[in-house]
């Protein structure tokens, strides 16, 4: 046993060796705490990322070689998010205090992308494989395509931690360009009410089957993150606009309109409004106003014909309207173009050629109206002149009409008044009728109502001395019978009991108070005075039960 504990003793390290490894071991604490803190520590601030590029290790001999990454893509890591390959990692760590070996790791700061409101970030993926051909579009989120390439969905407002090694971005806001008489809008796009949005689409869209052109479906108000690249939007005013052609009227130096003979407006000889011959050979002015519109699905196609809103005016409404007016006002002569029934019929005749045409471009017609038809002195002055002597005799038979409908009148008024004065003298006479037979009848109904009355007052006496005796009897007949009653009660109590002695016991019985007490006192012939002391016993015993009402008094039922 001491050979065994000899030994133990021996193998045990001594008291300095254990207190040289604690040492040492602390020390390897502290130094390996202090390398981690003064040399792999890296703190990244609020609003950067930190971009990690694996190296592998210093040294041939050390752990954590790893294979190249495939030239153009990032480095491979498995589930717990460690390197496979040696290369630039896709992940980026935030904002926070990261513990990374600088021999192992390669560290960079990266600033966070900040997209504001009212601009979008293009992003471009740098690494990845090469899209097919005739594509430059990558589709997916970051980090999601394997292509290289300019990604589809562009960055709407936020902070976005994007590794500036695989993508680039470019901050955009609004971006108007130039597309020939096109004004293209891309980027941040607002599309304000009354307003929709043409799109043109840049390439196709295998995701959703768009094509490359003007698209059919428009984009209603709002905003729109657009990316250029991708789509164009043309902004187009959408609802009714007025478009007028007038002709140039002659003014005096104040600006006053100059008005010719037969006080019509002068024309100006410039070429302004509308002008055009007449079949007879006189010229013609007139005025025109059309209320035309673009409906929102009716944008795209005139995007695609004209090319903006002013081109359709300038290209198709102006020109319809003078040369549908000089086609159909060339037909007809000078006085067609003024009297009523053929100038209307000129009117309505324009308005429908001119609705068929807009609405062969693409476009609506609300109201074409020709306000005004100017035609010349030497036309217009004989037809008025017969105008007026038209309406001059129309106005003296009218005149002449007019006093024979006043005499009508006043022999009218003359009868109202004879039929008036009549019917107040009938209604005299009635009112005097219905006045005397209406006494008449009074009279008739007060005496009726007076005998009436005193053959109801005697029935009512008699009624009265029959109830008087009726009311006797009753009184009379109901005492008898109380009378009656009482004595066959007793006769049946003096019955029920055996004899009238022993219902006068009862009686009697009866009649006492519910507190007697009845006590008996026993005494012979002659033993009276004897006896009598007993009796003030007895007497003696009541009261003393009287003073104390807890003892009951006793008695001899025997005696």
């Amino acid at each position: 046993m001491n050979t065994i504990s000899s030994r133990l003793r021996n193998a045990l390290p001594s008291q300095p060796t254990i207190s040289l490894l604690i040492v040492l071991f602390v020390l390897m604490v502290v130094g390996w705490q202090a390398f981690e803190w003064l040399i792999n520590r890296v703190y990244v601030d609020q609003g950067y990322s930190l971009r990690l590029r694996y190296k592998g290790p210093p040294l041939p001999f050390l752990p954590g070689n790893r294979p190249q990454t495939k030239p153009g893509h990032l480095a491979q890591v498995d589930e717990d998010g460690d390197p496979l390959e040696i290369g630039v990692l896709e992940q980026m760590v935030g904002p926070g205090r990261h513990f990374f070996n600088p021999l192992w790791w390669e560290r960079t700061l990266v600033k966070d992308t900040v997209v504001k409101p009212g601009e979008v970030a293009v992003v471009t993926s740098k690494l990845g494989d090469e899209l097919p051909a005739h594509q430059y579009l990558v589709d997916g989120d970051l980090g999601d395509g394997k292509f290289k390439g300019i990604l589809r969905k562009v960055l709407a407002p936020g902070v976005y931690r994007i590794n500036d090694y695989s993508f680039a971005t470019k901050i955009i806001q609004l971006e108007k360009f130039q597309s020939g008489n096109q004004i293209k809008n891309a980027g941040w796009v607002q599309i304000r009410p009354g307003y929709v949005g043409v799109v043109t689409n840049l390439t196709d869209n295998p995701a959703t089957g768009a094509k490359t052109g003007i698209q059919e479906d428009v984009l209603p108000p709002g905003i729109y993150p657009i990316n250029p690249r991708e789509q164009e939007v043309d902004v187009v005013n959408i609802g009714y606009r007025e478009k007028s052609i007038v002709n140039n009227l002659r003014t005096d130096p104040s600006g006053k309109v100059l008005l010719d003979a037969s006080g019509e407006p002068a024309i100006s000889q410039d070429e302004a409004g509308i002008s055009f011959p007449s079949n007879d050979g006189f010229n013609i002015h007139m005025d025109f106003t059309a209320i035309w519109g673009i409906l929102p699905e009716q944008a795209p196609e005139v995007i695609r014909k004209f090319g903006n809103v002013e081109a359709v005016e300038t290209k198709v409404v102006i020109p319809q309207i003078e040369s549908i007016c000089r086609n159909m006002g060339s037909t007809l002569g000078a006085v067609d173009l003024l009297v009523g029934e053929s100038r209307q019929k000129f009117q309505t005749e324009t308005t429908e050629a001119f609705k068929d045409v807009l609405e062969e471009k693409g476009l609506t017609l609300l109201y074409g109206l020709v306000r005004h038809i100017y035609i010349p002195q030497e036309v217009r002055l004989p037809i008025q002149q017969a105008f007026l002597a038209d309406e001059l005799k129309i106005t003296l038979e009218q005149q002449q009409l007019t006093k024979q409908t006043e005499a009508l009148l006043r022999e009218a008024e003359r009868k109202v008044e004879l039929e008036t004065e009549r019917t107040r003298v009938e209604t005299d006479k009635l009112v005097a009728q219905k006045l005397a037979e209406g006494q008449k009848t009074s009279e008739e109904t007060r005496a009726k109502t007076t005998q009436l009355v005193a053959a109801v007052d005697k029935e009512t006496a008699g009624l009265e001395a029959q109830s008087i005796v009726k009311l006797g009897e009753a009184n009379a007949k109901s005492q008898k019978m109380l009378a009656e009653a009482k004595a066959d009660k007793f006769n049946l109590a003096v019955q029920a009991f055996g004899s009238g002695k022993a219902f006068t016991q009862w009686t009697f019985a009866t009649g006492l108070p519910a507190d007697v007490e009845l006590r008996t006192l026993y005494a012979g012939a002659g033993t009276f005075w004897t006896d009598l002391k007993s009796f003030s016993d007895v007497l003696l015993g009541k009261q003393e039960q009287a003073k104390s009402p807890a003892k009951s008094p006793v008695s001899d039922p025997g005696r």
